[in-house]
């Protein structure tokens, strides 16, 4: 499937329209299912995201009671650690619109990786979808590096993944270990997925990422293919400079 790949002036705009899709979705899955199962990402990328669905009008168009949120991928650090995910989701977002607290379903960092996995994989299991042992989201979000790894899939990380929750104890290219990720399983498995991509930085690798030459080795973020759902790029036009 090709991707649907969208072009916007700035961060800004390009935040605005995630957002509208965020809302777009939370809304189909509600009236269709009635819940709304999102992966948030980590990073900068986000946060402008975060902040406006925390915002008038934005946070009125969504029923918070019925939304469950989960993380592709975590750092092992502190809940009250700059670099925590869901540390930095709380701050901009969960704190601020009238979420349940029982449908925010973070990875216990404060855990050796390991059992971090262990642990998430079976909070996973709970909302699955047989014959599926984990759920099929309504939509991920998914940021992009430099070097082309998404969530905690790195660049020369095993490509074929046979769980759903890995721990990533093995240093690449001098990154941190001690972290905890979602695979292509269960990405791959998602109704929507959305790439948010911005910055000159990332402009030659997101070529590469994009093109007909397969290289899911050193370019993870073309592991994520949907066998069964959507898969946008939304782009700054800095990033997208080398398209």
């Amino acid at each position: 499937m090709k991707p649907d790949i969208k072009i916007f002036k700035d961060p800004d705009g390009l935040s605005h329209a995630a957002a509208k899709m965020f809302i777009e979705s939370s809304s189909q899955a509600i009236a269709q299912r009635g819940r709304f199962l999102v992966v948030l990402s980590g990073g900068s990328t986000p946060n402008q995201l975060y902040q406006l669905l925390a915002s008038t009008p934005f946070r009125d168009q969504i029923d918070w009671s019925k939304v469950h949120v989960f993380w592709g991928d975590e750092r092992c650090v502190p809940i009250d650690d700059p670099d925590n995910s869901y540390y930095q989701a709380r701050l901009v977002l969960l704190d601020l619109v009238n979420l349940p607290a029982d449908n925010v379903h973070r990875i216990q960092s404060d855990f050796e990786p390991a059992s971090a996995a262990l642990d998430y994989a079976r909070t996973l299991k709970v909302f699955s979808a047989p014959p599926l042992d984990w759920p099929r989201f309504d939509l991920v979000l998914l940021g992009m590096g430099d070097d082309g790894h998404t969530a905690s899939l790195f660049p020369g990380s095993p490509v074929n993944a046979s769980k759903p929750v890995i721990a990533i104890t093995a240093q690449y290219q001098n990154r941190p270990a001690k972290r905890v990720t979602l695979t292509p399983l269960v990405f791959n498995s998602a109704r929507r997925i959305i790439f948010l991509v911005t910055g000159a930085t990332k402009a030659v690798t997101l070529t590469e990422v994009l093109s007909d030459v397969s290289n899911m080795n050193l370019l993870p973020a073309q592991r994520i293919q949907p066998t069964d759902g959507e898969l946008l790029w939304l782009m700054d036009e800095a990033a997208a400079g080398k398209l």
